[in-house]
């Protein structure tokens, strides 16, 4: 025996294998963890195997209900699924979802900076089938966001107008308490076309962010690229949104005032979490005014004969005793006073 197999011998004796096993392994030149077959069976019988194909049903049809909104599974099987078990529905739905699942989209990250910029849009909210007493509630969301520490906010309107931007922007910042250094917004073509013209937009707009000491940017047309911030945090609030209303188990509300605090509670709980990196921008923002600038743009018109009256381009209807009664605009989107004569 050469002085290289007494070697291998004494080596494998040492680690407690056979001196054969150990020549093996020398011959092969691998370990012999690297020698190990993937597994290809399950060693626990899957307990969502027998209802898979309904619970890939309800991802099918509503693509965004989650693992974490399996209630429906738990009610529809009642005593068969505990809450422990929520980890295997969401490994094997994320399964799916990388296997069969729709296509994402794309986004490319950008690097922010505390306090510097926060970015806002109209997003529509109809299509999410919000009911109020039973009726459609057609309407928007102003939707507000730092985009360092993602802080979001945002208020119900009923246009894309600069009265329900410079609303639903005063709203967020008193609520946050201070103001970034930059303002981001698309270019607002449909409040532009309800206006006499750009340089009105632009010069209101920018009254706006002057008062409050505040850059103001805005995209170019047909280029919400450009808002891609904003854009990004549409796309996960309105999925929010839909996953509570899916916990909910209703798209019905009572009252606006009800599914506004529905809104307000969804925001709160989205921005738990993003307190560290908030106060990290509380530091450097700027403070508030004294006072909030007004949102509405007061005017004074006429109900014509055929009980219309005409504003920046829009027509409402209101009650034909009216005729001939002046009105003035007293609020950003919904509220109206009217006099008569002199519009006193």
């Amino acid at each position: 025996m050469s002085n290289t197999e007494k070697n291998q011998e004494i080596a494998a004796s040492k680690a407690g294998m056979d001196p054969t096993t150990a020549r093996r392994y020398l011959g092969l030149e691998r370990l012999p963890s690297e020698l190990r077959k993937e597994r290809s069976w399950r060693t626990r019988e899957d307990p969502f195997g027998e209802v898979w194909d309904a619970v890939q049903q309800q991802i099918q049809e509503s693509p965004g209900l989650e693992a974490k909104t399996f209630e429906w599974l738990q009610r529809e099987y009642p005593g068969r699924f505990s809450d422990g078990q929520i980890r295997t529905l969401q490994r094997r739905i994320k399964l799916w979802r990388v296997t069969e699942g729709p296509g994402q989209e794309v986004y490319f990250g950008q690097k922010h900076t505390p306090g510097r910029l926060c970015a806002s849009d109209f997003t529509h909210m109809t299509e999410l089938g919000i009911t109020l007493g039973g009726q459609t509630f057609e309407h928007l969301v102003y939707h507000f966001v730092l985009t360092y520490s993602d802080w979001e906010a945002g208020t119900i309107c009923y246009s894309e107008s600069l009265e329900s931007l410079s609303e639903g922007w005063q709203n967020a910042v008193w609520e946050l308490g201070a103001v970034a250094a930059e303002h981001r917004t698309d270019s607002l073509s449909s409040a532009v076309n309800n206006m006499s013209n750009l340089e009105e937009f632009n010069r209101r707009y920018a009254g706006v962010m002057q008062y409050y000491g505040v850059k103001p940017q805005h995209t170019n047309p047909a280029s919400p690229n450009e808002n891609g911030d904003a854009e990004q945090s549409h796309h996960r609030f309105k999925r929010a949104v839909e996953q509570a209303l899916l916990l909910r188990g209703s798209r019905e509300f009572g009252s606006q005032a009800e599914y506004a605090q529905f809104l307000k509670d969804l925001f709160v709980q989205r921005n738990a979490g993003r307190r560290e990196r908030l106060d990290e921008e509380m530091a450097v923002m700027r403070e508030l005014p004294a006072r909030r600038m007004e949102s509405a743009k007061r005017e004074q018109v006429k109900v014509d004969s055929g009980s219309l009256i005409h504003v920046e381009r829009n027509s409402y209807s209101v009650n034909s005793r009216l005729i001939g009664a002046r009105w003035k605009r007293g609020h950003t989107w919904t509220m109206w006073r009217f006099g008569t004569g002199s519009g006193k």
